[in-house]
């Protein structure tokens, strides 16, 4: 049985029997990892004020083989993002973030993935946690976390035949071919939504600037509903469900897809 010390992100804790707590952890070096935390329940000393949710952690695990649970020996907490839980749409959207990687985030990944990985969640907490919660700060954690997770959306070339739409046309995009698609080639396709070159190129923006910059990027009415709705029918296609806490934080931050049209 191998132990490891590093670094974690608290994603998910479950109860497990009389006193015991299943974990799922984003770790530098592998990525999702799930663990359990014997006695967690039980006991107010060994794990005090360490296994809630956006916890940044020290952990010692015992791993297991591929496929078995490993086991939380000890936490630290390193830092707790306190702003997340103090703010009804900040919490909620943190819930998101994390629910993205529980599902999304692979396990067992080589180092240099799970290490890029974990430096995303850690800036993208702190970058929720500072920002005022509105539905562009949504839209932007959301294209950054497909981007981090590999399955961003392709935003500038048609995904059919390769050709960058002219100036003239009206794109399109296909939610399963995942990408925007041109005038020739959407004449073959059903299902496809309406968006604005502008919109694409927003998100382009969205994508490449540092978080430090991306409180100058402004996207118009039109362009936040369009962008809305591609991004939530693109990642539910991935995910194949709905997230919990999409619907908890569209409760808190209603949507205006109605711009979309």
């Amino acid at each position: 049985m191998a132990s490891l010390e590093t670094e974690a992100l608290l994603l998910r804790s479950v109860d497990f029997g009389e006193s015991d707590r299943i974990l799922h952890l984003l770790v530098p070096e592998a990525g999702r990892l799930t663990a359990i935390a014997k006695g967690a329940r039980r006991s107010v000393r060994r794990f005090a004020g360490t296994l809630d949710l956006f916890n940044h952690l020290r952990v010692r695990l015992d791993l297991r083989r591929p496929g078995q649970v490993s086991r939380l020996d000890q936490a630290r907490l390193v830092r707790s993002f306190a702003p997340l839980r103090s703010d009804p749409a900040r919490f909620a959207l943190g819930c998101y973030l994390l629910e993205l990687l529980d599902r999304l985030a692979p396990e067992g990944a080589e180092r240099a993935e799970g290490a890029r990985l974990f430096a995303f969640a850690l800036q993208t907490l702190e970058w929720v946690a500072t920002r005022p919660p509105s539905p562009q700060l949504r839209v932007l954690t959301l294209l950054r976390a497909l981007d981090a997770l590999g399955l961003r959306p392709e935003l500038r070339t048609c995904v059919r035949c390769g050709r960058e739409p002219a100036p003239r046309e009206a794109p399109r995009f296909h939610v399963a071919e995942g990408g925007p698609v041109c005038e020739a080639c959407a004449a073959t396709l059903a299902g496809l939504l309406p968006v604005q070159r502008g919109t694409l190129r927003a998100l382009e923006q969205g994508v490449r600037l540092d978080p430090a910059q991306l409180d100058r990027l402004v996207l118009p009415p039109r362009a936040l509903a369009e962008a809305e709705q591609l991004l939530d029918r693109f990642s539910r296609f991935h995910l194949g469900v709905e997230l919990a806490s999409e619907r908890f934080l569209r409760e808190l931050m209603p949507s205006d897809q109605a711009g979309a049209g």
